[in-house]
């Protein structure tokens, strides 16, 4: 069949909306139909070439994708046609030594769910040439063809739109608070970067009962974003020293938890510099490849640690529903998350948006 999607083809190029070729679904692969699908700061960093994402073929972009089952493979179990479902990166096999013990966010055999093999059939292709997915799913096009254990059935009265949220950002951050941090009722966070995962990681701090939350930005309406979901205090990284300013609203003490949710070398530094004692750094933010962290050691206080958060260590499956309930239960705000709602022939002016910090996440909608 023939879809149209918006493709990648040269690094720090614009993408461009172009009709590709997809596959029928074999084996326990579905067929979904697009409904609405975030923009993430991921899919930019594939654009301006900063991912280990091979962009030598020609690329649809986007996971952050919710939307309904059109079509199932023969050996489907999960999902059948009509079902409303979120896309997630975290694919799972079920059986290897992560997924057994619990982490399925870290499957080892996840690239046997997120493409099909070499010698088959491509899902994707434009005269016959291999078309990449990001990360199997390839949310900026009006299907997406991807494995079953990439998938979360959700109860068809959620908004699509709040619900792709919840496949990639939302989850990444308020997991990386609830799931990854070590977070108890009544400690200290501050968060360095405000944007759609800076503002879920303040929203999972304050749901799990956080009694500061200290959101750290450059741009004034970000940090005015983040009070309204929940900061207690905010710090404008252009007219202070974060690190000083955390320190300060601490009464010198320093947090508990620091998290760096924009992927800068320069910000995770001044997360492990602003922790208390034994205090746990978490960086969420996805660095460039060869980046380096460096601090001063007599910088860091006593027995603290520093540690990285995959995808806000989801267990998505049952992790997604749980978070869309706190929304329905007005605990977790998404519909203030959505800065911007536009076509998928708005894709380019909606990174533009993201990088100039005018929004939280923009969202295509195609319905």
């Amino acid at each position: 069949m023939h879809i149209e999607a918006a493709v990648l083809r040269k690094i720090n190029e614009p993408l461009v909306l172009e009709h590709v070729d997809m596959d029928k679904p074999r084996g326990r692969e579905i067929v979904v139909r697009t409904v609405a699908t975030g923009v993430c700061h991921s899919d930019l960093h594939v654009i301006e070439g900063i991912s280990r994402y091979p962009t030598d073929r020609p690329f649809v972009l986007g996971h952050e994708g919710a939307g309904i089952v059109e079509a199932v493979g023969p050996d489907v179990t999960y999902v059948q046609v009509g079902d409303h479902v979120v896309a997630c990166l975290s694919g799972f096999c079920g059986t290897c030594p992560q997924c057994l013990d619990g982490h399925p966010n870290v499957c080892t055999n996840n690239g046997e769910i997120i493409a099909r093999p070499t010698a088959d059939v491509p899902r994707l292709t434009q005269e016959g040439g291999l078309v990449r997915q990001f990360g199997g799913i390839g949310s900026y096009a009006e299907k997406m063809l991807m494995h079953e254990n990439m998938v979360v059935k959700i109860d068809k009265d959620i908004p699509f739109d709040r619900a792709a949220l919840v496949g990639c950002g939302v989850l990444t951050g308020v997991g990386a608070a609830l799931r990854s941090s070590g977070l108890r009722a009544g400690q200290t966070v501050a968060v360095f970067g405000a944007g759609g995962v800076g503002l879920s990681i303040i929203q999972g701090a304050k749901i799990g009962g956080a009694r500061q939350i200290i959101a750290v930005d450059q741009f004034d309406s970000k940090l005015e974003m983040a009070k309204s979901v929940g900061a207690t205090h905010t710090v404008n990284a252009t007219q202070d020293d974060p690190v000083k300013a955390v320190r300060s609203l601490t009464k010198g003490l320093g947090v508990d938890h620091a998290f760096e949710a924009v992927g800068l070398s320069k910000l995770c530094r001044m997360a492990i510099e602003s922790l208390a004692v034994r205090g746990t750094a978490t960086l969420v933010g996805v660095l460039p490849p060869e980046a380096n962290i460096e601090f001063n050691w007599l910088a860091i206080r006593p027995e603290c640690k520093v540690q990285t958060s995959r995808m806000g260590s989801n267990q998505f499956r049952t992790d997604i529903p749980n978070y869309l309930e706190f929304y329905r239960q007005g605990k977790l705000d998404l519909d203030s998350m959505i800065s911007k709602r536009g076509r998928l022939s708005d894709i380019n002016e909606a990174f533009r948006a993201m990088k100039a910090g005018e929004v939280a996440r923009s969202v295509l909608m195609f319905d």
